[in-house]
């Protein structure tokens, strides 16, 4: 990856058989499985192994030239601590010119967000209710949503919080911001319909409080049977006038007519590229996300943000062990320190937990050959291209500007994926090596497989074969403008992602830090 690297990785399916000659009169003493590393020259015990021109370890034991490099074999660097000798706010790239001429088809909102989809969303305000309002989306699927042919699909905003919560500790605010934002998704053409038991902690008053929904006006009041609460349509199931659970099932139905007739006089216009909000996130990651998939996304968010959009990249414990190159990347000072705050705070809530950063690479990761989470953090990072990091956002919190925004979120899929929900993305890209059916019903997911094997095996699950810049079929500028294209076409509606056609698709995962009572 970088001349002063002293591994590489083996790139050939199935790996290399001991005995193998390198180009460069290197002979394997090992068998090196795909992906994994082999050492360039001898090694040191206590030498630096380097990777991206990174010590990702240090050699616990003298590592001969043509030696299988692996996580047994490696000490793991400290973690670079979170104090002044970090740079802040140091690279001036060249500015970029504007990427212009581009568009999509998308939905307007009345608040000037623009959706990819046009879905009607059905808020939770506890997991009491995911029975009935489960039951009662498969009805209004099948009975009433035919009849609207302009409306994508209906989806509930199942979840596990509501009850049982110390729902006013100081971080019960994460949770419940989250829920109120992801209400308000760009691709749910602000109609908020609430389904509530009537009994819970977290109230529909207190999830979506006046005020908070500029976009709600007296159409959203209805007299068909549903409590109208801070101007929601809402429908609580312990309301006296349910008698039975299809009285419950039929005022659902009901308030769900009212919204999909709205949602359905909506249509498609053309609007800039800069409208799109992308989150990008990796999962099942291997030592080729680095090498392949994470750098094209990495050309397709510089895309992106030169063409105006916004670009959200995550996952803390999978860069925090690049924050030095992430600080020196923000736009200003006090980027970087909110950048330094978020990774405080998720330090000090790791450490409550007496969770080890060693535990982020999992048996896959090191099967993919990611040897540790310093390694795995440096074929992250480059998801986030080149350009400055112009804000950031703590977990739950909405977005207020465009550019590239670093937004702060555990790495587990579906809680990152959730958070850049809550945030507003309405299209997302995905990457993974080993593989996983990852999706989410709220927004198009784009996949994009780090290797060819697994884009063949897979080939109904995976939208982008990123393995061919492996093999040399591709640059990483081929992929990334294929990726920027193909994401035009998404949001306009043109194609569908493999993710969306499965309908693939996982409740929501909400970050919770608070205790339970």
């Amino acid at each position: 990856m970088h001349e002063r690297d002293n591994v590489a990785i083996v790139a050939n399916d199935g790996g290399l058989a001991a005995g193998t000659t390198l180009p460069s009169g290197l002979v394997l003493r090992d068998h090196v499985p795909q992906g994994h590393k082999v050492a360039l020259v001898d090694l040191a015990a206590g030498d630096a192994v380097r990777r991206y021109d990174v010590p990702i370890g240090y050699a616990m034991k003298a590592i001969p030239a043509g030696s299988w490099v692996h996580e047994r074999l490696l000490e793991m660097p400290a973690a670079r601590a979170l104090d002044d000798s970090l740079p802040i706010a140091t690279v001036r790239p060249e500015p970029q010119p504007p990427l212009e001429g581009y568009t999509f088809e998308g939905y307007r909102n009345p608040d000037g967000s623009v959706g990819t989809r046009n879905i009607l969303a059905i808020t939770e305000t506890v997991q009491c209710v995911a029975g009935v309002v489960d039951f009662a989306v498969r009805r209004i699927k099948a009975e009433l949503l035919p009849r609207f042919p302009n409306v994508d699909d209906v989806v509930a905003l199942e979840h596990g919080y509501g009850c049982g919560v110390a729902i006013d500790a100081p971080d019960a605010v994460i949770p419940i911001r989250t829920l109120r934002n992801i209400s308000l998704n760009p691709n749910f053409g602000g109609e908020v319909m609430v389904v509530s038991l009537g009994c819970e902690k977290l109230q529909p008053e207190r999830l979506l409080p006046p005020g908070s929904i500029a976009l709600v006006d007296e159409r959203n009041v209805a007299d068909i049977g549903v409590t109208a609460e801070a101007g929601l349509d809402v429908v609580c199931l312990q309301d006296e006038q349910h008698v039975g659970f299809e009285s419950m099932i039929d005022s659902i139905m009901d308030a769900a007519l009212l919204h999909l007739e709205r949602l359905n006089d909506r249509r498609r216009e053309t609007v800039p590229a800069s409208e799109l909000v992308v989150g990008v996130q990796c999962g099942g990651s291997d030592a080729f996300s680095g090498v392949t998939a994470n750098p094209a996304v990495g050309y397709c968010t510089d895309l992106l943000v030169r063409a105006g959009a916004t670009v959200m990249f995550s996952e803390v414990t999978e860069v925090r062990d690049g924050i030095d190159q992430l600080t020196a990347r923000a736009a200003t000072p006090e980027i970087a320190e909110a950048m330094i705050r978020e990774m405080a705070w998720y330090d000090a809530y790791l450490g409550r937990g007496r969770v080890d950063r060693s535990a982020n690479t999992t048996p896959g990761n090191k099967k993919g050959g990611l040897s540790n989470i310093v390694e795995k953090a440096m074929g992250s990072i480059v998801k986030s291209g080149s350009a400055p990091i112009a804000g950031v956002l703590a977990p739950g919190e909405k977005l207020s500007s465009k550019g590239l925004i670093y937004a702060a979120t555990p790495a587990s899929d579906f809680v990152c994926g959730t958070l850049q929900l809550a945030a507003g993305m309405n299209l997302h890209v995905f990457t993974t090596g080993r593989g996983t059916p990852y999706g989410l019903a709220q927004v198009p997911v784009i996949k994009v497989a780090t290797r060819s094997d697994l884009a063949r095996r897979w080939h109904d699950l995976m939208d982008v074969d990123a393995g061919r810049i492996a093999t040399g079929e591709a640059s990483i500028a081929d992929v990334g403008w294929e990726l920027f294209r193909l994401m035009l076409d998404v949001a306009s509606g043109r194609r569908q992602t493999h993710a969306e056609r499965l309908k693939l698709a996982n409740a929501l995962v909400l970050f919770n830090p608070a205790p339970v009572t």
